[in-house]
């Protein structure tokens, strides 16, 4: 159910594939937009990936954690009938995106002048690996490679230096948030002024944004920062710590929290120890401050601890596996974990977004068939009629 929701009235022209521009789009059919999700006819690349629901390679729970509730059409955008389609969308609808490789549309007879003209006030948005501007622009992207180039990949890893790639496809998904917070700007400025708007977002780009503190680091000190395991860099105690049978999370990020967990761990006497007298302190004193907490620790399990730290208030948490989230209390009162409608046993993450006066989604539509929409839209959306849509399907326009 769409109504009420902030995007209801937005229909959204979706021309793209795996992860990225998908979880762009997911974001904004949460927000009640129509997805209208424009597949080539062999579908989406993930609809290929495993691992599959109930053993039917049909059902891939790659593109089912991301595709739910959208509307699928198989359309050859190679074929003229197939390029008159997509234009007769683009003239009813506010937003397009995709994430082609920069030139791909253009090449089809969509370049952003084409896309203009069939719409004045939409809003086109690019979710590409390097953009369109830059020596790069033309280049192929995968998650793993723009971590890589990013810088990602050289601060995530152990403190032998050891590097690893980061365990999301986190290029990927902060790429798909940027494109939905440019689109949903776009869509607000259209609001008070119908301008369209041509939106370039790179996952390049999008993973050097959050890098944070790294880059800001690098300027204060001249040195490269390497990867740390668990702990914070400029902040301690903040890591994971030893327990008698499992690591826990502390994370005491002022002086009053380090003071609390002193008391916990039965020694007071740290907060006034010069070297650990405030923060700058215990981060250059840090290996010795961690050797005394963890010689602490080691006395007593991990719930035993995390008992007596919650009751202090003292930040702190268990690692969880995945397998520990299906049992978290928190997420399943923020409905966070969701069941697909028709698929018994499997869940995908829920909306993060909560408004106040509207229900939260307990359960997600399914996905879509490839192309099971099609004939809907053509019919109902562009008032073609069942002949020329069956002659599309003979002539292979259309799956």
């Amino acid at each position: 159910m769409t109504a009420g929701k902030p995007l209801a009235s937005i229909r959204v022209i979706d021309l793209t594939r795996v992860l990225a521009g998908p979880y762009c789009t997911m974001i904004l059919g949460n927000l009640g937009a129509e997805i209208i999700k424009i597949e080539a006819p062999e579908g989406d690349d993930s609809r290929r990936f495993g691992p599959f629901l109930d053993g039917n390679t049909e059902k891939s729970a790659y593109f089912c954690s991301i595709n739910c509730g959208k509307k699928s059409v198989s359309l050859d955008l190679k074929r003229e009938e197939g390029k008159q389609i997509l234009a007769d969308l683009l003239r009813i609808s506010q937003v397009l995106i995709d994430n082609f490789r920069p030139g791909t549309l253009a090449k089809l007879g969509f370049n952003d002048d084409r896309i203009k003209e069939l719409n004045p006030e939409i809003i086109y948005a690019t979710a590409s690996g390097f953009g369109y501007s830059g020596p790069d622009q033309g280049k192929a992207a995968y998650d793993s490679i723009i971590q890589a180039l990013s810088g990602i990949i050289s601060i995530t890893g152990t403190e032998s230096g050891e590097t690893v790639r980061v365990g999301t496809s986190i290029s990927d998904i902060v790429t798909g948030c940027f494109t939905a917070i440019g689109i949903v700007s776009a869509l607000y400025r259209h609001e008070k002024t119908s301008v369209g708007a041509r939106i370039d977002v790179a996952m390049l780009d999008s993973t050097v944004a959050v890098l944070e503190n790294a880059i800001a680091r690098y300027q204060a000190t001249g040195e490269a920062p390497k990867p740390l395991g668990s702990r914070h860099p400029s902040i301690a105690p903040f890591e994971t710590f030893e327990t008698q049978d499992a690591p826990i999370m502390i994370s005491a990020g002022n002086d009053k929290l380090f003071a609390g967990l002193c008391e916990v761990i039965g020694h007071k006497e740290l907060a006034r120890d010069p070297r650990f007298a405030d923060n700058l302190s215990r981060t250059e004193n840090r290996e010795a401050l961690r050797n005394i907490i963890n010689s602490a620790l080691r006395m007593e399990t991990a719930a035993t601890w995390l008992r007596q730290l919650d009751r202090a208030n003292i930040p702190c948490a268990k690692i969880n596996t995945i397998e520990d989230l299906f049992r978290s209390e928190q997420l399943n009162a923020r409905h966070m974990l969701i069941p697909i409608d028709g698929q018994d046993g499997f869940k995908i993450a829920g909306n993060p977004i909560k408004f106040s006066d509207l229900p939260i989604a307990t359960q997600a539509e399914r996905p879509p068939a490839l192309g099971e929409h099609t004939r809907e839209i053509l019919t109902g959306m562009l008032g073609y009629s069942p002949d020329h849509v069956q002659q599309l399907y003979v002539k292979n326009v259309l799956r």
